[in-house]
């Protein structure tokens, strides 16, 4: 790609509603995630945890998807956009899934979002598109199991954040192998 990895969309929605609406940018506001979005907070805000702990940190204020995935279901007969599977962010040349946690994407002038791990493919892909969920699952060489449905993050340092941004990526001091959050 062209110029490095980049942001290519953002979008946000109030409530909690499965998919998200394009913006032009979208605020990153550290320790709470997207200004004005649904899943904001410093705390817990997916309802089934919230349900189990509302006291628990929000490990997932921000859900970033590769456009490369969106690509893959698209070619094989979802149709789909950026925003419909509930991501903040849309990116480009980033190998998202093969981040390690602690990974930091600076994005724009100056946000920083910390990986925290893989979204894990739930019942909502399917009642978003039949067969989506086992779409967004896979096996590597090794049969093991690969979620593919994008990466979870916390903000640590916010600012705005707009199509078009190169993302910067910062590896931790040591690798941790990403897991569902």
């Amino acid at each position: 790609m062209t110029g490095g990895p980049r942001v290519t969309h953002v979008a946000s929605r109030p409530g909690h509603s499965f998919s998200k609406t394009l913006q032009d940018a979208i605020t990153l506001v550290a320790g709470l995630g997207v200004e004005g979005d649904g899943h904001a907070g410093a705390t817990v805000q997916h309802r089934s945890r919230v349900a189990r702990d509302p006291t628990q940190p929000n490990l997932r204020q921000v859900h970033l998807i590769a456009g490369e995935l969106h690509d893959e279901l698209n070619a094989a007969g979802f149709e789909l956009g950026p925003g419909d599977l509930g991501e903040n962010l849309t990116t480009r040349g980033v190998d998202l899934i093969a981040l390690s946690a602690g990974t930091r994407l600076h994005l724009g002038q100056g946000a920083v979002i910390e990986v925290t791990g893989l979204r894990n493919p739930c019942i909502q892909l399917d009642r978003f598109r039949p067969g989506l969920m086992a779409a967004c699952l896979g096996r590597d060489a090794e049969g093991r199991l690969v979620r593919k449905a994008g990466v979870m993050g916390i903000v640590l340092a916010g600012g705005q954040v707009k199509p078009g941004e190169v993302i910067r990526i910062e590896a931790p001091a040591a690798f941790r192998a990403l897991e569902k959050v």
